[in-house]
């Protein structure tokens, strides 16, 4: 197994993620800055595809336009020697003291409109760069005390910000559309439109919906103690997954950035094998960058750095060919077979059968033996078991 990445595995980073200078809030940094320029160049030496960024990532807040040129055209320029696209955009709303209320829905209306502003500007970026996608997170957009906050309130500006943010993609002809990021807490108490869920629910409230889908991250569902593919799986569903985040996540604790695998293996597993197998006739069911938001450990020097960005592609890797010879295993088809997965996409009723053709029909309960039907096991412990050999290099 070499597991060797090309760009054509769409691997992408945040400038974010290798540049992490690991800070946390018990300790400073472990690691000097790292250039926007060195982390292109040895993102595409490691086989990258993409590299994304924070507007704060690669412009200094507060840098005069001569600056944020200058820093533009640098990073420009070794996109240009590297052949690394920029594939997604975000906004910092959440580092500098002024968002500490939140951005979009901040009590302060003088905040919610300088952050429209700061990201109005950024999304001419992100279109001048070619990106496709622009994504949202809203760390700060919650509270931690409940009568602080109206909710309903806070949904309406979120809202109004998001329509607004949408015409303005529209008026300009951009080709980029918006993905929005949930997570449940960190930095704020409780953070707004926690899960998948609640975001889909945000969303169909839209003015133009159809423009804005979702940014999953293995962490950030995993924290709330959800199933991170069963989540994707209802993105996938719902024509909603736009763009995501694979990191690794041990638990219900804090947002932990592992490298991607490095927390449920097995979760990660069934993943990829959804992303890459669960189209139709096998085929991907995603075509989108396979995006890294992790943070190296701080117990790492940039070597280390390096070596970790490389982790996260290989496991991937990894995991794609384990999941592809889980596919093709005749005992893994048979016990597919067995457990019915298939049968579940076989309507529940016949083609043009109505419900009174339903109540007619003895076999489906009058007639049916729900003891006998009660009494057949699914065998799903035996497929599961398959999975982990698989996964183990057992088979």
């Amino acid at each position: 197994m070499t597991a060797q990445p090309t760009p054509a595995d769409k691997f992408s980073f945040g400038l974010w993620t290798v540049g992490w200078q690991a800070r946390d809030p018990f300790g400073d940094a472990t690691r000097a800055a790292l250039d926007p320029v060195e982390a292109v160049h040895k993102l595409a030496e490691l086989g990258a595809y993409g590299i994304t960024f924070h507007d704060d990532d690669l412009i200094p807040f507060g840098s005069d336009d001569a600056s944020r040129d200058q820093h533009i055209a640098r990073f420009r320029k070794a996109l240009t020697e590297t052949g690394l696209v920029v594939p997604m955009v975000t906004t910092n709303l959440f580092n500098h003291p002024v968002f500490k209320d939140g951005g979009f829905t901040s009590n302060d209306r003088d905040v919610r409109r300088y952050a429209l502003r700061k990201v109005l500007r950024n999304i001419d970026l992100a279109a001048e760069l070619g990106a496709r996608t622009f994504v949202m997170w809203g760390g700060r957009e919650g509270s931690e005390y409940d009568l602080a906050k109206d909710i309903r309130a806070a949904l309406d500006r979120y809202r109004e910000g998001v329509d607004l943010l949408a015409s303005y993609v529209l008026d300009q002809g951009y080709d980029l559309r918006f993905a929005i990021e949930p997570k449940p807490n960190e930095p704020r108490g409780d953070i707004l439109l926690p899960t998948v869920g609640h975001a889909l629910a945000f969303i169909a409230s839209l003015e133009h919906s159809d423009m804005v889908g979702l940014n999953p991250e293995v962490g950030h569902e995993q924290m709330a103690g959800l199933n991170f593919a069963h989540g994707i799986a209802q993105a996938l569903w719902q024509g909603k997954l736009f763009h995501i985040d694979l990191n690794g996540q041990r638990g219900i604790k804090y947002d932990q950035d592992l490298v991607f695998g490095h927390g449920d293996l097995l979760n990660a597993f069934a993943l990829v094998d959804l992303l890459e197998n669960g189209g139709p006739g096998g085929a991907p069911a995603y075509d989108g960058p396979r995006h890294f938001d992790y943070k190296p450990s701080r117990t790492e020097d940039y070597t280390g750095v390096w070596a970790s960005a490389a982790a996260n592609m290989r496991t991937y890797l990894l995991l794609k060919e384990r999941a592809a010879a889980f596919r093709a295993d005749p005992e893994v088809q048979a016990a597919l077979a067995a457990s019915k997965v298939s049968e579940l996409s076989t309507p529940t009723l016949n083609p043009g059968e109505t419900y009174t053709d339903l109540l007619a029909d003895r076999s489906a309960f009058e007639e049916l033996d729900v003891d006998a039907v009660a009494g057949r096991g699914f065998g799903f412990v035996h497929l599961n078991q398959l999975a982990v050999e698989h996964l183990l290099g057992a088979r």
